[in-house]
């Protein structure tokens, strides 16, 4: 894989994701959406369509990473390091394109926040935020949600033909419905420094009405924790595989 494919792959499937994910939350709760109070199985299952498409369509060019954490915990595991800041360049610009075209999608409803009688805050369509705040508890949770991803994803390496048939992708799709499904709920499962940071960077410049705050206080968690989370894969991959 040349650089240049790499770097497009990552942009594109990364896009795909964020599209998808940041999507099936807008629809989920924004006002005057058809898809309004849908839940969160809806929202855990939009996450994994995206992981799915994502995957798939990036898979020819880079290999379809789209996360750090993956890339990081692929890179322990294979000592391979001379890649890597492109495929997280690719990632972080794919998130921010994901993001961008998503507010374009919705952009009625976006734009009908101007109503302050139905404002509502919008940063959880585009990153995360924790159910209770407590800096501890939420990067270890994060931690722990990536590893769940991470490490499955490099034990999956290890059956003969998942790769070469494709079916890995698909299962590391509902891998990602079950983590948002079972972890999700403390944190919002970032489990992905890319997806989080790229779209609260967006949320943040979008002319979005009565949008509030991007809280960037609580920005380094969902970036910290994942990429912790990665760096345990590998080592942990590496020590019992």
């Amino acid at each position: 894989m040349s650089n240049g494919d790499i770097f497009l792959g990552e942009v594109i499937g990364t896009a795909i994701l964020i599209l998808f994910g940041a999507g099936v939350v807008a629809a989920v709760v924004l006002n005057y959406s058809k898809a309004k109070d849908a839940g969160w199985v809806v929202i855990a299952f939009g996450w994994g369509f995206g992981v799915m498409a994502g995957a798939y369509t990036a898979a020819p060019l880079s290999g379809g990473q789209l996360n750090p954490a993956v890339t990081i915990g692929i890179a322990i595991d294979t000592g391979e390091w001379d890649k890597v800041h492109i495929y997280i360049a690719g990632q972080m610009v794919g998130a921010i394109l994901g993001a961008v075209l998503c507010w374009l999608v919705y952009f009625a409803q976006f734009q009908a926040n101007a109503d302050k009688d139905i404002a509502q805050p919008t940063l959880g369509i585009f990153s995360t935020a924790p159910a209770i705040r407590n800096v501890v508890a939420n990067l270890i949770t994060e931690i722990i949600a990536t590893i769940a991803l991470v490490l499955p994803i490099l034990a999956f390496g290890l059956t003969k033909g998942l790769g070469v048939s494709g079916t890995a992708i698909l299962i590391v799709s509902f891998l990602v419905v079950g983590i948002g499904l079972s972890l999700g709920g403390p944190t919002g499962y970032a489990i992905n420094p890319a997806r989080d940071l790229g779209p609260r960077i967006v949320h943040a410049l979008l002319p979005i009405p009565n949008k509030g705050t991007s809280d960037w206080g609580y920005a380094w968690i969902p970036v910290v924790g994942p990429l912790i989370g990665g760096v345990l894969s590998g080592v942990i991959f590496n020590a019992a595989f």
